[in-house]
């Protein structure tokens, strides 16, 4: 529903101007409602998305362009990505419920399997943890010659760096990781 003077109002500011809002608000209200209407059947998120358009105008009136359209097209156009919106959120609560009730629940003997993993690959968890406060540069250059097996010097000319630098950026790091490694352990009780 739009009044007799909506080609003359500029709705570019009813962001910042409560009355222009609410003049507009109350022009469109049962409009926007009965479109929401048409697209969902349940009565309280006919509401909340009506009321999520309302403030997605407000977010947007500024780039509201009269030449491109009536306000009631552009205002239909934006209720349509706020259901849209809302839409691809619902899919992924699906999939995400789908994911989550597809799972067994674990019985103690799962547990217990899974803490002797966790306890056993502690001292790799402390590694990454060590490696990780290394400069991406430099953990680059360990990851290549400790994980990737290369020799300094093709982890070098792989870098493009020469291999004295390569080998005292490893000695540092090699020296930065068994002060972290050195470390006391802290568990989070």
């Amino acid at each position: 529903m739009s009044g007799p003077s909506e080609a003359d109002d500029d709705i570019s500011g009813i962001g910042a101007d409560p009355v222009a809002f609410e003049v507009f608000y109350r022009r469109h209200l049962e409009a926007v409602g009965r479109f929401v209407a048409r697209r969902v059947d349940d009565p309280h998120l006919a509401a909340d998305l009506t009321a999520d358009v309302f403030l997605a105008v407000i977010e947007s009136a500024a780039g509201y362009q009269p030449d491109r359209g009536s306000q009631i097209g552009w205002l239909y156009g934006v209720a349509r990505n706020v259901i849209g919106d809302e839409r691809r959120r619902a899919a992924q609560r699906l999939r995400v419920s789908g994911r989550l009730a597809g799972r067994r629940d674990l019985g103690p003997d799962d547990i217990a399997r899974i803490e002797e993993r966790i306890d056993a690959e502690a001292a790799a968890r402390r590694t990454y943890r060590a490696l990780s406060e290394l400069p991406e540069g430099t953990r680059t250059l360990v990851e290549l010659v400790a994980v990737d097996g290369l020799t300094v010097a093709e982890a070098a000319n792989a870098l493009g760096m020469s291999p004295v630098a390569a080998r005292v950026r490893l000695h540092r790091a090699r020296r930065l990781v068994r002060a972290v490694l050195a470390r006391p352990v802290t568990t989070l009780a």
